[in-house]
């Protein structure tokens, strides 16, 4: 098990680089402790997959440098490193038994084979393969081949990182539920340093302890799911983080108040700092209400969803959704609705006013 740092990495696929936009990662700086879980969250081509290429040494970055337990392993390529990857689509070995696939990389290490019974046996009961080690790989469906490429990479006890590529995509959605509370209680019983990248961010927030968000090719925001979830420090986290995301509306900033179409909103953002291009108002559907009186509103459309529901209302300042109990009454035509101040923010040019 490794602690992983990355120190003022950026890559780009081009020989040279004159410009930020060359670049698919700027000035990456990361420590992950040894021993947790870790995702990276965010949309295709923010540079999650060449992130985790350059720590498994499958990339040389352009700059900076990747250390395992403060040792600069830059150079050093994926088997140096002692690292497993588990890749988006399974990667086994067709012609051999389930039980073989799995055996494969502890018999490259010249274990016994007592040795190699009981790891392969321990891996298979935990990814519900057992009754299938006999059978030949070829003959699985797409997730159970993909559960033996979760589970090459998870038999090993000597690596330092274990690394999965958006691993469940071809998984249909009960399994994925079923395999990533089984990844958790995996890692919770072994303890290994796991990195998770992913596009989803139920899977993101179910499997990590420690959620690192990108956008764009930077981190915009490191955290718990609970942090990432109550106070987004940048706008793209809490647009992309919750469902329906973060209530974005533009505001004024005056004498360090904030003024969202002639109304004053009391924050949670002590705002001293009021030179930037644009200013936002930011506040999830979850801690808005209705109320007496307030910031006026119209009611625009109401959709059950059965555990919640989503409000479309309409603003001075823009729409905005509310997210309501399905046993909430819900005001037809005009209405007032109030801000939670424990989680508005004040967001300037993109970033949390702090």
């Amino acid at each position: 098990m490794s602690k992983v740092t990355l120190k003022n990495l950026s890559h780009s696929y081009l020989k040279k680089q004159e410009k930020d936009s060359d670049f698919v990662l700027t000035n990456i700086n990361i420590d992950w402790n040894d021993g947790g879980a870790y995702a990276l969250l965010g949309p295709s081509g923010c540079g999650k997959t060449t992130l985790l290429n350059i720590i498994s040494g499958l990339l040389v970055p352009t700059k900076g440098k990747v250390l395992f337990n403060d040792k600069d392993v830059t150079q050093l390529n994926p088997v140096q490193r002692d690292i497993a990857q588990i890749f988006q689509f399974p990667v086994i070995y067709d012609t051999m038994s389930v039980y073989d696939n799995l055996a494969f990389p502890l018999r490259n290490r010249a274990l016994s084979e007592s040795e190699i019974d009981s790891k392969v046996r321990e891996i298979a009961e935990m990814l519900e393969l057992t009754s299938t080690l006999n059978n030949r790989a070829s003959g699985l469906t797409a997730d159970g081949k993909q559960k033996i490429s979760l589970g090459r990479g998870l038999v090993r006890s000597d690596v330092n990182v274990i690394m999965f590529d958006e691993p469940l995509t071809v998984i249909d959605p009960h399994l994925k539920w079923v395999l990533r509370s089984k990844l958790k209680e995996l890692h919770q019983k072994i303890k290994r340093t796991m990195i998770y990248v992913t596009h989803d961010q139920t899977e993101a927030l179910t499997f990590a302890d420690q959620v690192v968000v990108m956008h764009e090719g930077r981190i915009v925001q490191t955290g718990t799911p609970i942090e990432l979830f109550e106070k987004p420090k940048h706008t793209f986290v809490g647009h992309f983080i919750g469902s329906p995301g973060m209530n974005l509306l533009p505001c004024k900033i005056t004498n360090g108040e904030i003024n969202l179409a002639g109304q004053r909103i009391a924050s949670n953002t002590s705002i001293k700092k009021t030179n930037f291009n644009k200013t936002q108002v930011g506040i999830r559907p979850e801690f808005i209400n209705f109320s007496k009186d307030g910031i006026p509103a119209k009611v625009l459309k109401v959709n059950n969803i059965g555990r919640h529901k989503i409000v479309d209302v309409e603003t001075g300042g823009g729409k905005i959704k509310i997210l309501s109990n399905p046993q909430d009454e819900i005001p037809s035509g005009s209405a007032f609705v109030t801000f939670n101040q424990k989680y508005t923010y004040a967001y300037g040019d993109d970033w949390i006013i702090e």
